[in-house]
């Protein structure tokens, strides 16, 4: 059966408007991060030093609470979790969600969290959003009037089981594949050192030295096209690394920057910004641009460019700007960049292959 945001939930609503971080300690409050990476994050709370919660009472969160981010980048609009209480802890519900609690004879809150994330929602979520230049935002007036799918509360219980199982497998094989990773960023250490320290004695060049940077190009927003052509090519923004929910193209005639999925791609703004990313083939977007090798191996510069330290480096420098935070082209291209054998890099690219092997086993 059908029914309306608006009749599943008996109360949807922003939270408190709370001044965080001048105080210390007391009861936390949720803020935006707390739902960051799709879970409910204790660690990502703030506080502003409430140590008797009566006045907030009606904010008090609990269990089968969802909180869903309202006001984001557009990416991020939607995001839902389910708050699982935890013995007798008390958390205060902060401004910048919302909070949703579920009428339970007609829907499951664990399966509306799913529910959230599905295409259907997310069609009708988009028809809501209002833009503005720093975010995106859609009201709770609008939310309400979003049609849900409901099967019986029967049915709604199996697909939660059948889906927390799948979760948790995925989960599983996320943290293999961060072990992984971990262990080619250990080997890229073991074996060339830091570009700080040139513990290994290689010969030091900079980073322009050995790279090349090319940034992304698009066309007026009026000519972009939401369905595959022959006549087309995707256009690739930062969002499109994590998902596939606004996949965009445009006329191949107006595509001016290319991409393979092996290419080294760089996020130019955040936050977070100088995130490396590959994986997809088409035409990117100006918040991007590619690392070419002038000389080297492909790998070795890919894991150079997501060593920590220079991460830290270019994102000190991109808070001391206002705005939108970029990337410091200048101080990237002036970065040291110990340059070892040949040889050594092609061992490490050998090493990464197998690695990348074993995470499709």
């Amino acid at each position: 059966m059908l029914k309306t945001v608006d009749e599943c939930f008996f109360y949807i609503q922003n939270g408190a408007n709370i001044k965080q971080g001048d105080i210390d300690g007391g009861f936390p409050i949720t803020r935006i991060e707390t739902i960051a990476n799709d879970k409910f994050n204790r660690d990502r709370m703030g506080f502003a030093g409430i140590i008797n919660p009566i006045k907030y009472e009606q904010y008090i969160l609990e269990d089968g609470d969802l909180l869903m981010s309202h006001i984001n980048s557009v990416q991020y609009l939607g995001r839902t979790v389910l708050y699982e209480k935890m013995e007798d802890e008390v958390i205060i519900h902060g401004m910048n969600l919302l909070r949703l609690r579920a009428n339970r004879n007609i829907i499951n809150p664990a399966y509306a969290k799913y529910y959230f994330y599905g295409y259907k929602f997310k069609k009708q979520l988009n028809n809501i959003i209002k833009k503005s230049v720093n975010q995106a935002s859609f009201s709770v007036k609008d939310l309400k009037k979003i049609i849900i799918d409901i099967p019986t509360i029967s049915e709604q219980d199996k697909l939660v089981k059948i889906l927390d199982k799948a979760h948790k497998i995925i989960r599983i094989r996320q943290n293999e594949l961060l072990e992984m990773n971990n262990l080619i960023k250990a080997r890229f250490v073991e074996m060339f050192g830091t570009p700080y320290g040139n513990e290994k004695c290689f010969p030091m060049m900079t980073v322009d030295d050995v790279i090349e940077f090319t940034g992304g190009a698009q066309p007026d927003k009026k000519y972009f096209e939401y369905e595959p052509t022959e006549d087309n090519i995707r256009l690739i923004q930062i969002r499109d690394y994590k998902t596939d929910n606004y996949i965009t193209y445009i006329p191949k005639s107006m595509a001016k920057r290319f991409c393979d999925s092996d290419d080294i791609m760089i996020g130019r703004y955040g936050p977070p910004i100088f995130q490396i990313l590959k994986g997809i083939e088409g035409s990117y977007n100006v918040a991007l641009m590619k690392a070419m090798p002038k000389i080297g191996n492909k790998e070795f510069i890919r894991y150079f460019l997501k060593q920590e330290c220079l991460f830290n480096y270019l994102d000190g420098l991109s808070q001391r700007t206002a705005g939108q935070s970029g990337i410091d082209m200048p101080a990237l291209k002036a970065y040291p960049l110990p340059y070892p054998p040949i040889e050594l890099q092609n061992e490490f690219a050998i090493f990464v292959k197998q690695v990348d092997k074993s995470k499709l086993i």
